[in-house]
């Protein structure tokens, strides 16, 4: 089968820093070329050439601009060619014109979160549409499935689940020296709201008193709000908590950074379709605490391979939890050996791509 995949305009693929969907794009693409032929179009960047081939993908990239003006790029880029499907990413307006330019071809519409089904990004009525042309809608989660489900009840039929995964050699566990006594609590992602680093900061500080090691946040991640990096400086400070900033750690190092903490806390304050760094931590031997929303509690599984916390707006849980694993190098060890056992099985890019094929096998019958 030839696939192409429609990257979304905003970020490059591979990615130049991070994007979690662009990561997913070419990770469960490189795994299709072992059994199909792939072809991606994204944006075109000033790092990239125009085309280049990466473990037998190609990936072709054209001008960029608003979602519209990329868009049409693209299908100039399709027209004349043939392909047996079309993946479109996260970008429910392009499928209906793709589909115009293409023809016959069946598309499908690959959701990774909820933000581009609802405003500022679309109406309610336009995402609808999206998802009514396309063949088969593709959500990370059963979580996303559901809510999708839920808004858009006439294409609930054609949504299917597939989870993404991580790169289980790279984000690898390796022996670590004692050299910090230290207890590292790590947070990687955005800086933003809705990510929870407020509700992190003052946990460990809270947790410091009931911990036997002193305690060090990492946080890892830029920000697109002005000044709230700097507030939660000024927040660390304030509360007498030793954080290190890290701002943006490219993808293509980040694996390094998570093997220098002893836990990972992933406090989201919203819905979260599947959160990939839970996965990276994992798969790397970390055990993970995080907020019991959206897709975050297929893959942590409380008690098992980290610890869920159910109120996740209050800081004290997460106080709890930290503490917990900082004092008890038993039960961190057991979930550790369980996180990294469950991505192995369940979470490699591998696995997504095998489950994807499927669901494009049955369409292609």
């Amino acid at each position: 089968m030839h696939i192409l995949i429609v990257a979304p305009e905003q970020i490059p693929v591979p990615p130049v820093l991070g994007g979690s969907v662009e990561i997913s794009i070419l990770a469960i693409a490189k795994r299709l070329a072992q059994n199909h032929r792939v072809t991606i179009v994204s944006r075109a960047h000033s790092r990239y050439p125009r085309h280049s081939s990466i473990h037998g993908v190609e990936i072709y990239r054209v001008p960029t601009g608003s979602p519209m003006t990329y868009l049409s790029h693209v299908q100039r880029f399709v027209k004349g060619k043939r392909f047996d499907l079309v993946q479109v990413d996260n970008r429910p307006r392009f499928v209906g014109p793709l589909k115009r330019t293409l023809g016959s071809t069946p598309v499908s519409l690959f959701l990774h979160s909820l933000t581009f089904v609802g405003p500022p990004y679309a109406s309610r009525a336009t995402a609808a549409k999206g998802l009514s042309q396309a063949n088969v809608v593709v959500a990370n989660s059963s979580s996303l499935k559901q809510q999708l489900s839920s808004r858009f009840p006439r294409s609930s039929g054609k949504i299917r689940k597939v989870w993404l995964g991580v790169d289980t050699k790279r984000f690898s566990p390796v022996r670590r020296s004692q050299s910090s006594r230290a207890f590292k609590v790590l947070f990687v992602g955005r800086v933003i709201p809705r990510k929870g680093v407020p509700v992190l900061l003052q946990a460990v500080k809270r947790a410091q008193s009931a911990s036997s090691r002193p305690l060090q946040a990492i946080i890892a991640g830029g920000s697109t709000r002005s000044g709230y990096l700097g507030s939660m400086r000024s927040l660390a400070r304030k509360l007498g908590v030793k954080a290190t900033f890290l701002g943006t750690v490219p993808h293509s190092r980040i694996h390094h950074t998570y093997r220098k903490a002893d836990v990972l806390v992933c406090p989201s304050q919203k819905h979260e379709a599947f959160g990939l760094v839970n996965v990276e931590a994992m798969s790397t031997g970390l055990p993970v605490i995080a907020s019991n929303n959206g897709g975050i509690k297929e893959i942590v599984k409380h008690n098992r391979n980290g610890i869920l916390i159910k109120n996740y707006r209050q800081a004290q849980p997460f106080a709890n939890a930290i503490a917990k694993l900082a004092n008890d190098g038993s039960t961190r060890k057991r979930l550790a050996l369980r996180a990294r056992s469950d991505c192995l099985q369940r979470f490699s890019w591998g696995a997504s791509a095998r489950r994807l094929s499927q669901v494009y096998a049955k369409l292609r019958r």
